[in-house]
């Protein structure tokens, strides 16, 4: 499995990511597969050339003769000589938002993803050279400075905190018990308990409900 945040506060959040995670566990439960292994990259801004967890599933699904599954075909890449190139691998996978396409549906739907990720760029360097234009001052008027950051990542884990310490204890005594991530995933669903934007809950949800809400070692 190969899932893909394009910023870092999306992997810290766990939006985007927890949505792809949902939908490709999803559909391997429908399917009835076996996990290998899962890959999870975080682009930057200044790092989105520079991919690694990509390359790794690549290489896997290869030697394992695996398929690569990923949730969106737009996660995998909006580059259309990546996707070609993949396709001429050899390696097989499939994008959970469309099973049944076949390599030239694939080709089309990235074609057309690259189209609108440059027509957007376009748009938006047009539209800031019109306001610069029209004298409108451009950027923020408060300096985003590192008490500024500090003080949003703060609100955010309040937040995720509030969200989930209920949630808790309950995690952490079947972890205890020698429940594995998935299996207490499972059995908060079959429970009825839900994540806090409403989604089904995932391994990689409980691992990071584990790991933000544990109390501070002295």
């Amino acid at each position: 499995m190969y899932y893909r945040v394009s910023r870092e506060k999306q992997a810290q959040s766990g939006l985007g990511l927890e949505a792809q995670a949902t939908a490709v566990t999803a559909f391997v439960q429908q399917r009835g597969l076996e996990v290998v292994s899962a890959y999870t990259e975080v682009e930057t801004g200044t790092g989105k050339k520079r991919r690694t967890e990509i390359f790794k599933a690549i290489e896997h699904a290869q030697r394992e003769g695996a398929i690569l599954l990923i949730a969106k075909l737009d996660r995998l890449s909006r580059n259309l000589h990546f996707v070609s190139g993949l396709l001429e691998s050899g390696v097989k996978f499939t994008a959970v938002d469309m099973p049944e396409a076949n390599h030239l549906t694939i080709q089309l739907m990235a074609v057309m993803a690259e189209h609108e990720a440059k027509a957007i760029s376009t748009r938006t360097k047009e539209a800031l050279q019109a306001a610069k234009a029209h004298g409108v001052r451009l950027g923020s008027q408060v300096p985003m400075t590192e008490a500024v950051r500090a003080k949003g990542r703060e609100k955010v884990s309040q937040e995720f905190h509030e969200a989930y310490k209920r949630h808790y204890g309950y995690v952490q005594l079947m972890r205890e018990s020698g429940l594995s991530l998935r299996a207490i995933a499972s059995r908060l669903n079959g429970e009825g308990h839900r994540t806090r934007t409403g989604a089904e809950w995932t391994a990689v949800q409980v691992s990071r409900v584990l790991s933000k809400l544990a109390p501070a070692s002295s």
